[in-house]
């Protein structure tokens, strides 16, 4: 906050000059600061869901579908599966021979042994069937397909 200081005399200094008014250097400014970090805030917010990306999977479509609910273990076979044999545990890739036993890894201390499958809509029926065979043999009780609704992209 400036100080105000009063003139030292009628006779002194400049006729008309009733009072000086001077700042202190050691006091900052923050309303431009709070600005600046305000702007800042609102750049890395939008900015931040833009930069995620998962897994680009052509899920089918189902007219009954219902919402995932608690700790979800995905599993995820894109459409590049029958080049690479390549799948995803969450957003990790794995390829399919190690499949089992990650899986048989991560539902070690589970009680439900639950897993979600994406699988792309375009691939074929066998290379599905691969796929639910190992987690099969991992050790997983229920597989559930995910799936989208008609309008949903």
């Amino acid at each position: 906050m400036p100080k105000v200081q009063a003139a030292a005399g009628p006779g002194s200094g400049r006729a008309g000059r009733g009072r000086r008014v001077a700042t202190s250097l050691s006091e900052i400014n923050v309303v431009p600061l709070v600005d600046v970090m305000l702007v800042l805030l609102i750049i890395f917010m939008v900015t931040a869901p833009l930069i995620q990306r998962g897994v680009d999977v052509n899920l089918p479509t189902a007219v009954r579908a219902t919402a995932i609910q608690g700790e979800r273990v995905f599993v995820n076979v894109p459409l590049s599966y029958r080049d690479d044999r390549l799948v995803y545990l969450g957003n990790e890739p794995i390829r399919l021979e190690i499949l089992q036993e990650r899986v048989r890894q991560k539902m070690e201390n589970e009680t439900e042994k639950k897993i979600y499958l994406r699988v792309d809509g375009t691939l074929r029926i066998q290379d599905q069937m691969d796929v639910l065979d190992r987690l099969k043999a991992a050790g997983v009780e229920n597989i559930a397909l995910v799936t989208k609704l008609p309008g949903e992209k």
